[in-house]
């Protein structure tokens, strides 16, 4: 299968945005860069656009068998994962750091992005993350376990969702085209779905029909890249994107324009798609995974210390904290990914 260069940077970038968007509402600098840095959903939505092209691609090239699919995918997500997520468990146990940040608002993001103590049902939470099935429970029966312990990998339950469905879905041979038109549906009707009823019977953004449209308009982007089909990858972006629109703010309209964006950098190199194809952002494409995971543990822990040390000095905090925040992350990533994540994809390749 061709390697798309283009999108393993925008691999890369998106991670790295992600880490940054984590960073930045603990630090002391101008609104304006706050926020440009606050679309991660957004950047995550980008990445689920992404797994519908590459799924569906190495599912037919391997003929929809299952058992080397879920081999080869437990190798590449579970090890890294379940490290992170000791990590994560480990880091929970630190007692707050935002006490000691004055300069930080009470209506910041930053509230929103460490989570601190064991949640009243932490075996259950543990067990529902160690399956990922943590973006299976509506609110009203496991509030929050989508982003308790390890936040980042609530997207970790939503791709297995779609790797089972699609793999359910193409033992049918119902073709690129209706894969992509089934997951456009169950995305309109959890929409649906979370307009008509009780907030206790709402899904987090984990559960798979909140954002399965998403993964529609990468399956149908196989399809352009397998046989040129323009008007059928046209009609799906405006479904996507109208849909998107109703949903949400205009935010929900960025992660189909970004996408197209770089699809069409993909099939017409030149100029354009040279940042995307340098070795720098080809190699975060390749750290990607871990840079995604590593980041919420290690910049919690990076944090408390800074904090302590710092003493309510905002300037001085964030002095320390910026680069220490994104470079301890990528290199703890990079060591991952050397000792962890290849080992183990050779370890499945074998396997399978």
């Amino acid at each position: 299968m061709k390697r798309l260069e283009c999108f393993d940077g925008l691999r890369g970038l998106l991670a790295v945005y992600v880490m940054l968007g984590h960073m930045a509402p603990f630090a002391v600098v101008p609104d304006g860069i706050s926020r440009a840095l606050a679309h991660g959903g957004a950047a995550v939505d980008v990445f689920f656009i992404l797994s519908g092209l590459v799924i569906v691609r190495s599912l037919e090239q391997g003929g929809f068998a299952a058992r080397p699919f879920l081999i080869a995918r437990a190798a590449r997500i579970f090890p890294v994962y379940l490290l992170l997520f000791a990590a994560g468990v480990a880091a929970q146990t630190l007692p707050p750091a935002l006490p000691a940040m004055p300069w930080v608002s009470p209506g910041s993001p930053a509230h929103g992005i460490w989570s601190h103590g064991f949640p009243l049902n932490w075996a259950a939470e543990i067990a529902a993350h160690l399956t990922m099935t943590h973006g299976l429970f509506p609110n009203g029966i496991l509030p929050n376990v989508w982003v308790s312990f390890l936040g980042a990998a609530w997207s970790l339950s939503t791709e297995w969702q779609f790797y089972v469905l699609a793999l359910i879905l193409g033992w049918a041979r119902i073709g690129t085209w209706r894969l992509a038109q089934v997951f456009f549906v169950l995305g309109a009707a959890g929409l649906i779905w979370n307009a008509n009823v009780p907030e206790a019977w709402r899904f987090s953004r984990a559960f798979l029909p909140n954002k399965a449209h998403y993964f529609a308009l990468g399956i149908a982007s196989a399809g352009l890249i397998q046989d040129g089909s323009r008007v059928r990858y046209a009609l799906m972006f405006t479904a996507v994107a109208i849909l998107c629109a109703v949903s949400g703010s205009i935010e929900k309209i960025l992660p189909p324009m970004l996408w197209t964006a770089c699809v069409i950098v993909q099939l017409r190199p030149g100029r354009w798609s040279r940042p995307l194809r340098s070795d720098i952002i080809q190699w975060l494409g390749a750290v990607s995974y871990p840079i995604y995971l590593v980041n919420e543990p290690v910049q919690k822990a990076i944090g408390y210390v800074l904090a302590w040390y710092a003493a309510g000095n905002g300037t001085l905090f964030t002095i320390l904290w910026l680069p220490a925040a994104t470079l301890i992350p990528i290199g703890l990533a990079a060591l991952i990914h050397r000792y962890v994540e290849v080992p183990a994809g050779k370890w499945g390749r074998t396997i399978r």
